[in-house]
């Protein structure tokens, strides 16, 4: 499959790639200028996919994210009698999905669900599979495999069900699910991931009663909002606490269909967005959320602690980047030196996914970045803390990790006064994406932003897709120079 480019420039400066299996991409230094949008969110797209799979009556989903996750999601939902028509937009940015939804037909997975690499359909849909009486089983790519489930176990025996993992002595794919649960009071950890908890969420729809979920210690609580937002924009009084500790979901609720436009995605968002910062760059990012729902938001808020020229005009929908000599300081010199006692810690629990891109900004910055209540980060498509370490450091960046946290100390390439910085270190390598999408979109916009003949190689740099289709294609529609090698 090859996504269609989705920039504003014209397309005749776009390199198409053909996104295959096993692809290599060479990043070099480039300066960015022009226009670009990125997708839909996964998240609401994901969310708005299942919940219109619940609904009674034909459901549009607007801009909806055609990624891998995405894609896997809409034909994971068939299988509970729901019908999706991708009106041939499954390559398209800006397409518009039509789901007829199973409303009182839907009924247990009638086969094996193949979550594909998306832990957000695989923690979603096991809570909903678990409101049917019988057996579901899902499972997953290798990635996926790796990805513990024994919390989700825990949480559905807690409601009844007969939950368990199909290898002894492992806590991961292939799930087995007999449901089905009931409502009532369900205890768990907070910080381990918050998707289970928001599939629970969305499982308490069809529930005859009330669901209590009680955490400890909750983390991307963000995300618990977005899903409670999208359930009462469907009917359902959701009740959190200001601490996220204490959460009820009243059902059951009869679902009608809706006609509901995705925004932007922020996860996205901050790829671009660092890049111009590295780089002598100006652009302009378009159809920016302002919904406040999506956490990735933050990110903003912390390259502007370290001197970043941002722009963010709500009422156009528009972020403008200058990086570099177009910085209005005539420098773009990132810095942590207006941080308190002179270094910035940022608390990324709130918005993990951004760890990868402010790890690489914060290695163009002079000084210290703190990135802690990172540990959900060792818990994603790879462990995040442990690779964004390593591979910095390999690039010539001084990184330190524990389990919770980094520290980079970071140079800027440039001083105060815009002179070449003897103390920036950072030079060219080969890049190992072990399949995240992120790992390989942060190490590719590091590329643009080393000294004249160095260059980063991103092996296996074709995930992308899972999150942003045609990435390099519309990154190379404001002159990123991305090569296939």
């Amino acid at each position: 499959m090859v996504p269609e480019p989705f920039t504003h420039n014209s397309v005749d400066k776009v390199l198409h790639f053909q996104y295959n299996e096993s692809m290599k991409i060479r990043a070099q230094k480039s300066n960015l200028s022009g226009h670009i949008q990125v997708p839909g969110s996964k998240s609401h797209t994901i969310r708005a996919l299942l919940l219109a799979a619940l609904a009674e009556g034909t459901s549009y989903v607007r801009n909806p994210l055609p990624s891998e996750d995405c894609l896997n999601t809409s034909k994971a939902i068939p299988l509970m009698g729901a019908k999706v028509d991708l009106g041939g937009t499954d390559k398209k940015i800006g397409g518009c999905w039509t789901v007829q939804g199973a409303g009182k037909n839907i009924h247990l997975p009638e086969n094996v669900v193949d979550v594909g690499d998306s832990g957000s359909l695989l923690y979603f849909l096991s809570s909903i599979a678990a409101t049917f009486e019988g057996w579901s089983i899902f499972t997953g790519d290798e990635l996926i495999r790796r990805r513990p489930v024994h919390h989700v176990v825990d949480a559905l025996n807690q409601l009844g069900a007969e939950c368990h993992v199909s290898q002894p002595g492992k806590t991961v794919c292939p799930l087995l699910i007999k449901g089905p649960i009931q409502p009532g009071t369900v205890t768990t950890a907070g910080e381990v991931s918050s998707q289970y908890i928001s599939g629970m969420m969305m499982a308490a729809l069809r529930l005859n009663g009330t669901l209590n979920i009680e955490l400890t210690n909750p983390k991307e609580t963000p995300y618990l909002t977005m899903t409670q937002k999208w359930l009462e924009s469907v009917g359902a009084k959701v009740e959190i606490s200001e601490d996220f500790k204490h959460i009820k979901v009243h059902g059951p609720v009869q679902i009608k269909a809706f006609d509901r436009t995705v925004p932007s995605d922020w996860e996205g968002v901050a790829f671009p967005l660092i890049a111009a910062l590295l780089s002598d760059s100006e652009i302009t990012i378009d159809g920016i959320d302002g919904s406040g729902t999506q956490g990735d938001e933050e990110i903003v808020s912390v390259l502007k602690k370290l001197g970043a020229d941002i722009e963010w005009d709500k009422e156009a929908e528009t972020i403008t980047v200058r990086g570099g000599k177009n910085a209005k300081n005539g420098t773009g010199r990132l810095s942590t030196e207006s941080c308190e006692n002179g270094e910035l810690h940022v608390v990324i629990s709130g918005y993990p996914d951004a760890i990868c891109a402010v790890a690489v900004a914060a290695a163009f910055a002079e000084g210290t970045t703190v990135i802690e209540d990172a540990a959900v980060c060792r818990r994603k498509e790879t462990d995040r803390i442990k690779v964004m370490t390593e591979f910095l450091t390999k690039l010539g960046a001084e990184v330190e990790e524990g389990e919770d946290f980094m520290i980079i100390h970071g140079h800027s390439p440039v001083l105060a006064d815009g002179s070449v910085n003897p103390a920036f270190k950072l030079h060219g390598g080969e890049i190992e994406s072990y399949g995240d999408h992120r790992i390989a979109m942060s190490f590719a916009c590091l590329g643009l932003g080393l000294k004249d003949g160095e260059s980063v190689v991103i092996n296996d740099a074709e995930c992308c897709a899972v999150s942003f289709p045609g990435f390099f294609d519309a990154m190379n529609g404001i002159n990123a120079g991305f090569k296939e090698v």
